[in-house]
């Protein structure tokens, strides 16, 4: 797995932080819940009915995915999780949910206001993935669904928030009326904005906290193909500030690690192990990141412990979410 050296003292900032604050830290996530569906099986024959290969199914696994996950990472961190989209009144919706109140996240934000709720479904064969069968409806939200979220969003709001996550994975939700409407709502309670992008329309987010690109998101929305280069990304990230005022850019870079380029500007280098699965990763990395900020860890430590707390997601095997005791294992381990 990728990994990063922890100095001493951040170490122990990241063990305060999650023994002592975490579970006073309340987190609103907005965007695309999802839920990720795995079918595992053998072939071994061909069908008689067309030249297909026969998937014997002998198990299944249900996971949360999309915003869902991100809420599922904070959850397993210790965090106290409000999570809001949108799912159908179906099957998928129902498993869902029963998953997100397991882990114990909050659902009053969930609504239904689609046909379908947004749903993959894998098909693998010994170890090989054959198949992928997506359910999911793109078109933006109904206003009468945006206007039950958003008076929904102002209840959770006003209990007292540390930070609001919007997810945005292009299925609908993040909406430009709905993204403004929770950002505004969090510059007025004075609570950090953290935005997972989706696309090349940023407008959507402006005026948040901290957005969260990787190298080619953000050669994406500046039109072009990004080197990964430290001074290149700081002339992007500026162009980004200026244009979509956006407090700090958060660029994740692969094996050269993760910068910010903000007030000040920070580079936690990774030392490249072996990788398993990326997938998640980027949940892994705003999940942590966002509940630290909220909390008042310091930059370079909040940035350290992303990092290393998605160090260790990728490191599994599909989507993992990573909990409070894996990372404080993995510090004490170092």
């Amino acid at each position: 797995m990728r990994s990063t050296k922890v100095d001493a003292s951040t170490r122990a900032e990241i063990r305060e932080f999650l023994e002592n604050k975490v579970h006073d830290c309340k987190v609103l996530v907005i965007g695309d819940v999802m839920l990720d569906r795995y079918f595992y099986g053998n072939v071994t024959r061909i069908s008689p009915e067309a030249p297909v290969p026969v998937n014997c199914i002998e198990k299944k696994k249900d996971t949360l995915g999309g915003a869902a996950n991100v809420a599922h990472n904070l959850a397993r961190l210790g965090c106290q999780v409000y999570l809001s989209g949108v799912i159908g009144d179906d099957h998928h919706g129902r498993l869902l949910m029963r998953k997100l109140e397991k882990r114990g996240i909050h659902t009053d934000g969930i609504i239904c206001g689609r046909e379908k709720t947004t749903t993959k479904v894998r098909v693998l064969g010994g170890h090989q993935q054959m198949m992928r069968l997506d359910f999911e409806e793109t078109d933006s939200i109904e206003d009468s669904a945006a206007k039950q979220l958003q008076a929904v969003i102002d209840k959770i709001t006003e209990t007292g928030l540390d930070a609001v996550i919007i997810s945005d994975y292009g299925k609908g939700m993040c909406t430009d009326e709905m993204c403004q409407y929770v950002i505004k709502k969090a510059q007025t309670e004075d609570v950090p904005v953290f935005v997972d992008p989706k696309g090349d329309k940023w407008g959507k987010y402006r005026g948040a906290s901290y957005i969260t690109p990787n190298v080619k998101e953000a050669g994406a929305v500046l039109n072009c193909r990004l080197a990964n280069d430290t001074e290149v990304l700081r002339k992007a990230a500026e162009e980004i500030k200026k244009r979509y005022a956006v407090d700090s850019v958060m660029i994740t870079r692969s094996e050269k690690g993760i910068s910010v380029f903000g007030r000040s500007e920070i580079t936690i280098p990774t030392v490249a192990q072996e990788v398993f699965d990326v997938s998640g990763a980027g949940d892994t990395v705003i999940s942590c990141f966002a509940a630290a900020i909220g909390m008042k860890v310091y930059l370079q430590a909040a940035i350290e412990f992303a990092n290393f707390a998605a160090g260790i997601e990728v490191g599994k095997v599909g989507t993992y979410a990573v909990s409070n005791e894996e990372i404080v294992v993995a510090l004490g381990n170092m």
